[in-house]
C-alpha cells in the first residue's frame, strides 16, 4: 500500500508514538508485508526468528520490537508492539469509509456495464466496460475490475484477510488495507469469496475462470487463463502461474507457488510448491501417476496377504 504522498520517518513515528533510528526526513512511501515490500516501504517484525529476514528485505523502514543495529541505507521504528502499530498505520492511511447507498458516488463504472439489483459497490471501486454484475454481488472499497468481466450472484470481492495474532485475551486481527484486482475477461461464478490483500493486491489474471463457491485468500496472485473448479480453497499469499487447472475441492497451504500449466486433480491438498506442466493428485500432493500407482498397490494388499498365508 502506497501512501497518498511521501511521509517522513518523523511523521510516521509521531503517528504511532514510537522512537526511531534514522534521519528525521528519511522518506517513507508506503507499507507492505515482507513478501511484497519495495524500497521506501515499512515492514513490521515482532519475532526474533524473522528479524534478519526483515532487516535484509527490500523494505527500507523496519518496524521492530527490539533495538538492533540499523543496516546502511535503512531506518528503524522501535515499538513495543509492531503488530498493533502496523494496524494503527493502516487505520490512519486507509480508514474505513462508511456509505449508506448501494453504489458509492466515488465508484467509476465503464460504458456498457450492467449491474443487476441488490448489488453493493463501495468507495473508489473501478469497473471497466461491458461487464455484467449479477444480483447480490458485494464489491468492497478500492476494488479494481477490468473490461468484459462477468460476476455471478452472491459473490463477495474484498473481505478482510484471515490473519490473526494470538494474544492472552484472544485473537487480534491484522487489518486489511489492500485491494482486489480483477483483470480483463475474467469469469467469476456464484458465491465466490475473494479477500483483499493485507497491504497489497489479491489479483485474478486476464482470462481466468472461477467456478461457483471458490475462495481466494489475501494477497494471492492467480495468473492468466487459469481454470478453478467449484469448492476450491486457495490460501493467502499463493502464486498460481498461467494456465493452471485446479479441479473441484482442491485446497492449498499458504505461501506456495503452483507452476505454469500444472493440473491438480480433485480433492488434492497442495501442501508445497509444485512444478508446472505436470498433473498432481492426493494429500500430501504427488504427481498423479505415482499416486495412482500407490493406490493400485494398496488394493492388492489382501491378495498378497492371502499368498503369504498359503
Amino acid at each position: 500500500m502506497k501512501f497518498p504522498k511521501t511521509q517522513t520517518l518523523q511523521e510516521i513515528a509521531k503517528i504511532i508514538d514510537c522512537q526511531f533510528v534514522g534521519s528525521d526526513d528519511f522518506p517513507v512511501l508506503g507499507m507492505n508485508e515482507i513478501h511484497v515490500v519495495e524500497p521506501g516501504d515499512i515492514v513490521f517484525v515482532d519475532h526474533p526468528k524473522y528479524y534478519d529476514k526483515a532487516l535484509q528485505s527490500e523494505a527500507t523502514i523496519v518496524l521492530i520490537n527490539k533495538e538492533v543495529d540499523c543496516p546502511n541505507g535503512k531506518a528503524l521504528l522501535i515499538s513495543d508492539d509492531p503488530f498493533r502499530d502496523f494496524n494503527t498505520l493502516t487505520k490512519h492511511f486507509r480508514p474505513f469509509q462508511f456509505t449508506n447507498v448501494a453504489i458509492a458516488s466515488s465508484a467509476k463504472i465503464g460504458e456498457g456495464t450492467q449491474i443487476q439489483p441488490n448489488c453493493f459497490i463501495g468507495n473508489n471501486v473501478s469497473i471497466g466496460t461491458n461487464c455484467l454484475i449479477h444480483p447480490n454481488v458485494t464489491i468492497y472499497d478500492n476494488t479494481v475490475i477490468g473490461d468484459n468481466v462477468i460476476i455471478h450472484a452472491g459473490t463477495i470481492l474484498g473481505a478482510d484477510a484471515f490473519y490473526y495474532k494470538k494474544r492472552p485475551e484472544g485473537y487480534d486481527q491484522l487489518l486489511s488495507g489492500g485491494r482486489v484486482v480483477i483483470e480483463n475477461n475474467v469469469g467469476i461464478g456464484a458465491l465466490c469469496t475473494i479477500d483483499k490483500g493485507v497491504t497489497g493486491d489479491t489479483t485474478i489474471g486476464e482470462g481466468t475462470k472461477l467456478d461457483n463457491q471458490v475462495h481466494v485468500g489475501h494477497d494471492t496472485v492467480i495468473g492468466k487463463k487459469c481454470l478453478i473448479a467449484s469448492q476450491t480453497g486457495i490460501a493467502g499469499c499463493v502464486i498460481i502461474e498461467d494456465e493452471v487447472t485446479l479441479w473441484g475441492q482442491v485446497g492449498t497451504t499458504s505461501g506456495i507457488t503452483i507452476g505454469t500449466k500444472a493440473v491438480v486433480l480433485g480433492q488434492t491438498g497442495v501442501t508445497k510448491s509444485i512444478e508446472g506442466g505436470k498433473s498432481y493428485f492426493g494429500t500430501p500432493v504427488e504427481e498423479s501417476r505415482e499416486k495412482l500407482k500407490q493406490l493400485a498397490y494398496i488394493k492388492r494388499i489382501p491378495e498378497l496377504l492371502n499368498t503369504i498365508k498359503k
